[in-house]
């Protein structure tokens, strides 16, 4: 197992006094923090080799070769075939609008689009607006209200062979609800020809990615979600994307992935996501190529972040009047991820929000953009749920602290 205070000390967030309290980051859904060797390597880049791509000069070539082995880093995380497969943009959300566009391009009335009730709608609007526009039918898969988990049958109903496309999250940012993702590709693959554009945003930072076992068409990420900086991070699965027109300026290279790339990029994020790939391998201390130490790493966070979530669970059942979406049966705990939402009755989830940020816990209460889900179960106006998450860097003493203030809040 890798070394709980070791892997802290990396984090200058995690150690650091606001107001003379040590803060405990519960946000991890709404973002991670960075370790150090992502600042640094953020820092040196713009000190040392700001430049864009194409020139003459030292620093443009470093940028080159930075940018390189950037894609190198993404293909080792998502375990894709060639680097060529990699886009980078601005966020999953813009990347997702942009890719959009050219996915939809030859849609026509009478086909059909599935998106669902558990994913953020970063992974619904953009297609739903596009439906709208091309006078396209849009199916939601509904959610198993029981334990929040997506309904696998309701969504084979749905497939036929006028689906064009099925957007889906991994797993859901408000309840940690993983979805069986082997079994959708496969309902996706022997129902219909649609593309299939995955969301695992949230999925990243808890569970290792394989698009090739997945043999999905698109899969997106958001890195400041796994400890890098803010950038998405989209593989294109290459006979797919051949397929597809973009839209770029005219004097852009036509070649992939560069067509895809609008405008500058964020060189720095680019320099910080490389770093945060090589934090993400180092954590098992496993020997041999990336791709392997980071399915080690990933062994191991999976250990700790479930009893993280036992940890959760077991304290939380335990509150009068408490309602938690989601998993909560111990021996499927690697059916979701340590994301909690809950609602306590009579207390405004706002309330308890910010009782805990006068104590220096960080955590979220809302609706998280997941507005399916909070239609179906009927929390549009309730204020949403709390959220609290834990990441792999999470002590299971702060989850106690945690359990001990919200049940003193909840009998004060």
């Amino acid at each position: 197992m890798y070394n709980l205070e070791e892997c802290r000390k990396q984090f200058p967030a995690l150690n650091q006094r606001y107001q003379g309290i040590t803060p405990i980051f519960l946000d991890g859904p709404g973002g991670s923090q960075v370790s150090q060797s992502v600042l640094d390597a953020m820092t040196q880049y713009l000190g040392r080799f700001n430049a864009n791509l194409g020139g003459a000069y030292f620093s443009s070539k470093e940028t080159e070769k930075m940018m390189s082995s950037a894609r190198l880093a993404a293909k080792d995380f998502y375990h894709a075939p060639s680097e060529n497969s990699i886009i980078f943009g601005a966020n999953a959300t813009s990347i997702t609008f942009h890719m959009s566009r050219a996915i939809a391009r030859d849609w026509q009335p009478g086909d059909e689009i599935i998106v669902t009730n558990l994913d953020h709608y970063s992974n619904v609007s953009p297609w739903v607006l596009l439906a709208e526009e091309k006078g396209v039918q849009v199916n939601y898969v509904q959610v198993n209200e029981a334990d929040c988990t997506l309904d696998m049958a309701h969504l084979s109903k749905l497939l036929n062979k006028k689906t064009r496309l099925v957007a889906i999250t991994c797993a859901s940012n408000v309840t940690g609800s993983i979805v069986p993702l082997k079994e959708v590709m496969t309902l996706i693959k022997t129902r219909s020809h649609a593309i299939s554009y995955l969301d695992a945003v949230h999925y990243a930072p808890h569970h290792l990615i394989d698009v090739q076992d997945l043999n999905c068409d698109f899969l997106i990420t958001s890195a400041y979600k796994y400890f890098g900086p803010h950038l998405g991070v989209l593989y294109a699965k290459p006979d797919t994307l051949a397929l597809l027109t973009p839209y770029k300026v005219a004097p852009a290279k036509d070649l992939d992935p560069n067509r895809w790339e609008t405008g500058t990029q964020n060189y720095e994020a680019l320099a910080g996501y490389i770093a945060c790939i090589n934090y993400l391998a180092s954590l098992g201390k496993h020997q041999g190529p990336r791709r392997e130490q980071l399915r080690v790493s990933f062994q191991q966070i999976q250990q700790h972040e479930t009893e993280l979530s036992k940890a959760l669970i077991s304290e939380l059942s335990e509150i009068p009047n408490l309602t938690l979406y989601g998993i909560q049966d111990v021996d499927r705990l690697s059916e979701r991820t340590p994301t909690i939402a809950f609602c306590i009755k009579d207390i405004e989830p706002r309330r308890i929000s910010e009782f805990f940020a006068k104590q220096g816990i960080c955590l979220w209460d809302g609706n998280f953009y997941a507005q399916g889900l909070y239609k179906q179960l009927d929390l549009s106006d309730k204020g949403g749920v709390v959220r609290i998450g834990c990441l792999h860097y999470n002590k299971e003493s702060e989850v106690l602290t945690f359990n001990k203030k919200l049940k003193l809040l909840v009998t004060n």
